[in-house]
């Protein structure tokens, strides 16, 4: 049996740029009939089956964008879709929003919704059980198709595409390097699992702060979050290893843990500081009201459109991929 292959496989084995492999399976007038007929001859005797949506992605534009989010209600994505409405708008394009809810089938249900030639690229950023299970190809396939493609927050390493991020370990260091210069000393992390890579990357920026004030004794209690259990629970298990500060990966987490820190009779920030990743209304009107890492969810959404237009009309040019890392700020409240 003859190999499945892509425009890229094409590209490499033949010595020419992807884009050459796609304006001769088209037969552009750019492309010499020489060339043309070696690539067509490759792509025949390895039986070659474009893609639909690639096809109709390069033969018409729509100027629809499609966006799949992980979840629906979440402040940081809920601004993060603000700044991709607002940069659509600023280039003439519109967007079309769907919802993984974390699950790596919706995902796939979703990309198989926008393949029906609707949209002219996509934004994404990955749910937590794709992530878990470790499966991709339907996003590598989009990319072997040359199908538009921006990652934004929850973005793969594995996948050759644009990426827009934010800068996750110097957010981990800034909140647990101010709770440091608020005088404590045994500072908890409450962390996503390990396969969600956006808890790994903050928790290297916390053991980075520990490792300059000399604390990284204190490593030992940063735990990983199971949210399919009782966060109040886990939580409860931290507070009683005699800390001083808590750093939460997220406002959730954190707003749990000061409810957590009352029942336990003790107060915030007199006897345990907070301090959340997300500025949002959870962190704005929790009371205390939440010290927070903001992600500046407006310009990443904003950003990533932009990269995603930008690739969209410029897709002859063949540039390799980039990566842009939003820098994070931190606000302090009342928590610490």
């Amino acid at each position: 049996m003859k190999q499945k292959i892509t425009i890229k496989t094409i590209s490499k084995e033949l010595g020419v740029s992807t884009s050459t492999v796609s304006k001769a399976l088209r037969d552009s007038h750019e492309i010499s009939a020489e060339t043309k007929e070696r690539i067509k001859a490759y792509a025949d005797f390895f039986n070659y089956k474009p893609n639909n949506l690639a096809l109709q992605l390069r033969n018409q534009k729509t100027k629809v964008i499609g966006v799949i989010l992980p979840k629906i209600v979440h402040h940081f994505f809920s601004t993060v879709i603000k700044g991709i409405e607002k940069g659509a708008s600023e280039k003439g394009y519109h967007i079309m929003v769907c919802f993984s809810n974390e699950s790596y089938q919706s995902e796939v249900d979703n990309l198989k919704v926008l393949s029906n030639g609707s949209v002219d690229g996509l934004l994404i950023s990955v749910a937590k059980e794709t992530l878990q299970n470790e499966d991709f190809k339907h996003l590598q396939d989009l990319v072997n198709e040359e199908i538009p493609l921006v990652m934004f927050d929850r973005v793969l390493d594995s996948i050759d595409c644009d990426k827009v991020i934010v800068d996750d370990i110097g957010g981990g260091y800034k909140a647990t390097k101010h709770l440091i210069e608020q005088g404590r000393k045994r500072i908890a992390m409450l962390s996503t699992p390990a396969h969600v890579n956006i808890g790994v990357l903050r928790e290297k920026g916390y053991t980075r702060a520990l490792k300059e004030f000399n604390l990284l004794e204190s490593s030992n209690l940063a735990i990983e979050v199971d949210d399919n259990s009782d966060l109040k629970e886990q939580i409860f298990k931290v507070i009683d290893k005699d800390i001083d500060a808590i750093f939460a990966v997220n406002e959730i987490y954190a707003a749990v843990a000061i409810r957590a820190i009352r029942e336990k009779g003790m107060k915030v920030p007199e006897d345990i500081s907070v301090v959340g990743f997300t500025d949002g209304l959870i962190s704005e009107y929790s009371s205390p009201s939440i010290t927070a890492i903001v992600q500046h969810g407006f310009t990443m959404g904003k950003q990533a459109v932009e990269l995603l237009i930008d690739r969209i009309e410029n897709e002859s040019e063949n540039l390799p991929p980039a990566t842009k890392v939003i820098s994070s700020t931190l606000n302090i409240r009342e928590s610490s």
